[in-house]
């Protein structure tokens, strides 16, 4: 299923991929699936494919978001490249807010319980989903994907589930899983050109977070340059300078998961 695609404009396209980077920012009519005539005997039967593919699962995120009315809790995507400190940050988030906010989480990986294990023990429960056990080992989590994995969370006893998506910067993006809001975290180790490089997943970001400022002064990184180009791809993106290490700024980080469960 993962290896078709829908952007944040409805338009769509195809194509293999593993454990990669790239990104795709094309401009179509809406619907648009994209030119397939080199395709010259299945061209327009992968068309039809691809479009009940995505409504597919657009079905699924829709049954995932009925779900997390009925139990009363607010959903967060959380996606990043791997390596930017996805985990680092939930560790700290569980141990900041866990007393004020019940938290779960479900957590996505092509394969191992690596980051899985790193939050066990910290008092919220954790859901792993391998996407490699069934599901072709995509590099993002789609909402069949989610739902698979919610039976073993208990939602009616949660406010806040974050999912924490495979580390892609650009898959990841193009999948409703049904959640409430999309988090996105960029280290300072990856460079200022990435929002522009990857726009689609800092467009559908509500919130950019970028992680480890506490290297800053050991880095040849533009923060200006970066936050300039954040700025151009989501003018509107609510951004949030933090070391999820060191705990710095991680208080309004909270705050904004806070601001998430009391929203309506």
């Amino acid at each position: 299923m993962g290896r078709f695609h829908r952007h944040t404009d409805g338009t769509a396209h195809d194509h293999a991929h593993g454990d990669h980077e790239h990104d795709h920012d094309h401009e179509h009519e809406h619907r648009d699936v994209g030119d397939h005539s080199g395709y010259a005997l299945t061209g327009t039967v992968r068309v039809d494919v691809l479009e009940r593919i995505l409504d597919e699962n657009d079905r699924i995120a829709d049954a995932n978001r009925a779900d997390f009315a009925a139990a009363g809790v607010r959903t967060v995507n959380l996606m990043s490249s791997p390596g930017a400190g996805k985990t680092t940050l939930l560790r700290r988030t569980i141990t900041e807010l866990g007393e004020q906010v019940r938290i779960g989480v479900l957590e996505g990986d092509i394969t191992t319980s690596l980051d899985a294990d790193q939050l066990q023990g910290l008092g919220a429960p954790v859901s792993l989903v391998n996407t490699a056990a069934g599901f072709g080992g995509e590099c993002h989590l789609d909402a069949v994907m989610v739902r698979s994995g919610l039976g073993r969370l208990p939602l009616d006893r949660l406010d806040l589930l974050v999912i924490e998506n495979v580390g892609n910067l650009v898959c990841p993006a193009e999948f409703d899983v049904g959640q409430h809001a999309r988090a996105m975290v960029a280290a300072v180790t990856e460079g200022e050109e990435k929002p522009l490089k990857y726009p689609v997943m800092f467009r559908t970001a509500d919130v950019v977070v970028v992680n480890k400022v506490d290297l800053l002064p050991h880095l040849d990184f533009d923060l200006d340059l970066f936050l300039g180009n954040v700025a151009a791809v989501n003018p509107t993106a609510t951004v949030i300078q933090l070391s999820a290490r060191t705990g710095e700024g991680v208080d309004a980080w909270c705050d904004w998961l806070r601001s998430v469960v009391a929203a309506p």
